[in-house]
């Protein structure tokens, strides 16, 4: 069975790989490393090594034998394109996912680098979605280097949101996903800046989600901005326009 999610914009997760490291400001305070180190002190197999990235080929064929189309998060728990994660490896997910055609895989990295490098080996399904994560304008890089890969869906998750984005490149880019930071130690996000984002993506054409205000008491929070929720989702069949969830 599929590992449910709560994660808002998704269904399900699958972790062929766990554990990672902090590259930039965003992965201060990292839900997954709290989590792999409360899962470790269960006794959980997959985190015998806490958050050191390791990989779980056992894992690899699970969606296979996932019959009901689902949208499946990949790697929610670290990094498909860590440096550590050779290249045969990722070939390796990809050929799942090719596999699987009813299911929409989304694929995050902060690591927009090694896309760009390994871009011109790897065949991208169209059921595959590929995002960038983003916590301020200092690594709008991140979205260059994605936009020029050759995934057919292209989002970007900017959470935790933590500084103004005025000038956001969104040409060649599907869906943005925008978030505050959650738990222990949370920086506050400005509503202002949430709102600028969403702007820049009405007059783009640009679907649109937010996920939450964030702070220690997330679900107190909401995920409310001027008066209603934001559960915009790229089409799947139509690339011109935007379905609502």
């Amino acid at each position: 069975m599929a590992a449910k999610s709560a994660i808002e914009w998704t269904e399900s997760t699958w972790n062929p790989v766990t554990g990672c490291d902090k590259v930039s400001p965003g992965c201060k305070h990292c839900y997954a490393e709290r989590m792999a180190k409360r899962l470790q002190a269960m006794g959980q197999a997959n985190y015998v090594n806490g958050f050191k990235l390791t990989l779980q080929p056992h894992m690899l064929d699970y969606p296979l034998f996932w019959h009901k189309p689902m949208m499946i998060f990949v790697n929610s728990m670290s990094d498909l394109f860590h440096k550590e994660v050779p290249r045969e490896y990722i070939d390796k997910v990809f050929s799942v996912m090719r596999r699987t055609p009813h299911h929409t895989y989304q694929v995050l990295t902060k690591r927009s680098e090694r896309i760009v490098k390994l871009d011109k080996h790897m065949l991208w399904p169209e059921n595959v979605w590929m995002g960038v994560t983003l916590e301020n304008a200092d690594y709008a890089h991140r979205i260059d280097d994605l936009r020029h890969c050759g995934a057919h869906t292209k989002f970007l998750s900017i959470e935790p949101l933590l500084g103004p984005m005025p000038a956001l490149d969104l040409s060649g880019i599907d869906w943005v996903i925008v978030g505050g930071e959650s738990g222990p130690g949370a920086r506050p996000m400005k509503e202002e800046w949430v709102a600028d984002i969403r702007n820049q993506c009405i007059n783009s054409g640009v679907p649109f989600f937010f996920k939450q205000w964030g702070g220690f008491f997330k679900k107190k929070a909401g995920r409310m901005l001027d008066g209603r929720t934001w559960d915009e989702m790229p089409a799947a069949q139509n690339k011109d326009s935007y379905a609502y969830r």
